[in-house]
């Protein structure tokens, strides 16, 4: 049986548009305090503190299952760390780091998710070419969002910037559905045919994730049960926006 697939109404967009501002402004402050020695923790609890301030809570604190709920706010995964990298006193960011900030929350009721991959002071021309790369995908998939085309579409266009610049496109890991859960249907992957999969409809909203590595696109999880690294330990890249398809398109709800 196919799960369905939720439309949001007007008041519920709304609330979401909200939820997606106020992540937006949070992990642009958060962002503003990247540095070469900054313990990662400080950074998880300084964007705990901004959610909690709003009347938000972290969607990510306490995700997951009873045994190994995630104990952070962010995602904080250094360079071959694609995601759910876990925020520690242990780890400092250094000069040349790239970093992938993920963060999600509740407001109203209604979830926002967004991540976005940034320098820690100079770093290499090809780690440059990963990040801009990885961003380009994203917004080449968010560009042809609209009613009527598939989410094979969306896949297509994301795998093809991939292919073009010898990247590695992550398939263990997918977009989502967003709303009420964090994660709902449908599934998005980062790879795909166009013209094949789920057709959009207008007041649909989901996230699109792509995740590029250096190398080649096998991934395993660490020992914490959460962090998720390159089998390589070639370096990779994040970006995720919270879309909504409209009459025109689309609007990124994850913006300022």
């Amino acid at each position: 049986m196919k799960e369905k697939v939720t439309i949001k109404n007007e008041k519920e967009i709304r609330i979401m548009r909200s939820a997606g501002q106020l992540l937006a402004q949070v992990l642009d402050r958060v962002i503003q305090k990247v540095r070469p020695g900054l313990v990662t923790l400080e950074l998880d609890e300084f964007a705990e503190k901004l959610i909690r301030d709003q009347g938000a809570q972290p969607a990510f604190k306490g995700y997951g299952s009873k045994k190994n709920p995630f104990p952070a706010t962010l995602c904080i995964s250094i360079n071959e760390e694609v995601v759910h990298g876990v925020p520690s006193s242990d780890k400092i960011l250094k000069e040349g780091d790239i970093v992938g900030l993920d963060c999600g929350l509740k407001y109203q009721g209604y979830f926002s998710d967004m991540a976005i991959t940034v320098p820690v002071g100079k770093i290499s021309e090809e780690k440059i070419k990963l990040m801009q790369t990885t961003r380009d995908a994203l917004y080449q998939a968010i560009s042809k969002v609209k009613a009527g085309v598939t989410l094979g579409d969306l896949s297509a266009a994301i795998q093809e910037r991939a292919v073009k610049n010898d990247l590695g496109v992550v398939r263990d890991l997918t977009g989502h559905g967003i709303g009420q859960e964090l994660h709902e249907p449908p599934v998005i992957l980062n790879y795909g045919r166009a013209r094949t999969g789920l057709i959009l409809k207008e007041g649909m909203t989901f996230c699109l994730e792509p995740m590029f590595n250096q190398g080649n696109e096998a991934v395993k999880i660490k020992e914490d049960g959460w962090t998720i690294v390159t089998r390589d330990n070639t370096c990779s890249a994040h970006f995720e926006h919270m879309i909504l398809v409209t009459k025109k398109g689309s609007e990124i709800l994850t913006r300022k």
